[in-house]
């Protein structure tokens, strides 16, 4: 078979590919933000990639996520991204766990870095809780619903955020736990309110919910190069 990653090879090196191909990422959340993330680690050569989510495809997903199709609404989001994983490059070693996660989640793999692509604060604090316990790096998603600007997406350290609410949220409960100081990618743009409806259905958009897994995407493959390149 032809090196399906000889343009990235050509970048980075054999050194940093052999890194990538004998690295482990896990995923937690497969949706907006989530799937772009894991299209980004697949077609970047991530040997072992674990995908985790309770979800199934809907409709309503169509718009922002990358696993939603016509032809998956109602599949279970992780069996969608271990498919579409297996098919850019069917040596990727795929664990999908179709979980929710929180305090009680107990997932035995130990991977070399860890995605936070949750929707909700009280499970980001839980990943955060199981990743500094196992030592584990990991770079989090903060608020991409109602937002439109992608110029105003940041990379930065979630006790150095502004603006989101997510944001603050997250760094008020990261504190009470004294968690240390991480990487996330938030946006200083004011949240548009008139964007969320009464049933809590936050508007969003492909360019910016994409954008901000492809950032966390490429915290995680600098990780795993040069731990020293992470911000």
């Amino acid at each position: 078979m032809a090196d399906r990653f000889k343009r990235i090879r050509a970048l980075l090196g054999d050194e940093s590919m052999a890194k990538l191909q004998n690295a482990t990422v896990m995923v937690v959340g497969c949706g907006a933000v989530g799937s772009f993330a894991i299209e980004a680690l697949a077609r970047s050569g991530i040997g072992r990639i674990v995908v985790v989510d309770f979800d199934v495809v809907e409709e309503s997903n169509i718009n922002r996520q990358i696993f939603a199709l016509s032809s998956t609404i109602g599949t279970a989001k992780v069996d969608v991204a271990r498919a579409r994983i297996h098919d850019i490059n069917p040596d990727t070693d795929v664990v999908a766990v179709n979980a929710y996660f929180d305090d009680n989640t107990d997932i035995n793999v130990n991977p070399d870095f860890v995605i936070d692509a949750i929707d909700t604060a009280e499970s980001k604090i839980a990943l955060y809780k199981w990743c500094v316990a196992r030592n584990i790096p990991f770079a989090a998603s903060m608020g991409a619903a109602l937002k439109t600007d992608a110029a105003q997406i940041r990379t930065g350290r979630i006790y150095k955020t502004s603006v989101c609410p997510l944001a603050a949220r997250v760094r008020k409960m990261a504190r009470a736990e004294n968690l240390p100081d991480f990487p996330v990618v938030y946006s200083t743009e004011v949240p548009n309110r008139a964007a969320a409806s009464a049933g809590r259905v936050f508007g969003s958009m492909v360019t910016i919910t994409g954008t901000f897994g492809l950032r966390l995407a490429d915290i995680a493959i600098k990780s795993i190069i040069d731990a020293k390149n992470m911000i």
